[in-house]
């Protein structure tokens, strides 16, 4: 049987995926056609129920959970892993909004709507969480994760918010960090942060739900286990990264709950939906999110 497969050519997802689409596990006679994007591209496409089983932003997820479910293996979640606000310009997280938690008794602080922010997408994780610290930031345009440095660097902005690989280039073109949203999310609430899932068709029948994250985590365990076997397929698909900042991507992005999302990812997972269900980020959710 032949399952249709999206995931984005970063060197976290090609790491997990691997083994799986490569056959270096038993796949249990699945097949795999598999469609390379930016998540961005995908969550579109997961709008639309076009891929069987597809990478997709937790934010996007609530979007199409009507017609997905999250499996327990593949996701992306941890400390330290969360999107950073940037800028070219001497701004402090105090020139836009007072993000910290009441506890520590924040002052009156200088709201700034007109500044213009780049994002990798509106319905990225990262957008979501500028959203909850940042909720005055609504000047927004969308560019292609890769290229809001660029964008920062030629003024078309004034802040950029960056994900996966950029976090460790951006310092080299001479911009800023104001904040990390991820530690941001982990102060206020204590959890790993969320940021992207694998889902599959919510219609398809069970077992093979339970075979596909089944597979899933095989993969992932056999990147773990032999960390050098897809290292030429995870640079094929790199575009030129440098080396060490691939590697530096691999460990940041995957950990312990891309085996298994477990009790702690669960409850971060249902967190996010719960917090962004409170602010009216994110729309009514009915249906189960958990496979």
């Amino acid at each position: 049987m032949k399952l249709t497969l999206g995931f984005s050519p970063c060197p976290n997802d090609t790491f997990i995926f691997d083994a799986l689409i490569h056959h270096k596990i038993d796949t249990e006679g699945l097949e795999f056609e598999v469609f390379y994007d930016d998540v961005e591209t995908l969550n579109h496409k997961a709008f639309q129920a076009r891929l069987d089983i597809t990478k997709l932003s937790f934010h996007a997820f609530a979007y199409a959970v009507k017609d997905y479910v999250l499996l327990d293996a593949g996701s992306a979640l941890g400390f330290g892993v969360g999107p950073l606000l940037i800028s070219k310009k001497d701004l402090a997280a105090s020139d836009l909004q007072e993000v910290r938690s009441p506890s520590h008794n924040p002052q009156p602080a200088t709201h700034n709507p007109q500044l213009r922010v780049g994002i990798p997408g509106k319905f990225t994780t990262a957008n979501f969480l500028l959203s909850l610290a940042f909720p005055n930031l609504t000047n927004k345009t969308e560019f292609v994760f890769s290229d809001i440095e660029d964008a920062l660097l030629r003024d078309e902005i004034d802040l950029g918010l960056i994900i996966h690989e950029n976090r460790f280039t951006y310092q080299n073109k001479g911009l800023k960090k104001i904040i990390d949203l991820g530690s941001y999310w982990e102060e206020t609430t204590g959890c790993a942060i969320p940021l992207g899932g694998i889902v599959i068709k919510r219609d398809l029948p069970d077992d093979l739900k339970h075979k596909v994250n089944r597979i899933l985590r095989k993969s992932v365990e056999y990147a773990f286990e032999n960390p050098a076997s897809g290292i030429d397929f995870i640079r094929k698909h790199a575009q030129a990264m440098d080396e060490e900042v691939m590697y530096k991507h691999i460990e940041l992005y995957v950990n312990k709950y891309s085996v298994n999302l477990g009790p702690e990812g669960r409850k971060a997972v249902r967190l996010l939906f719960d917090t962004a269900l409170s602010k009216g980020i994110i729309p009514q959710i009915d249906e189960s999110i958990f496979l």
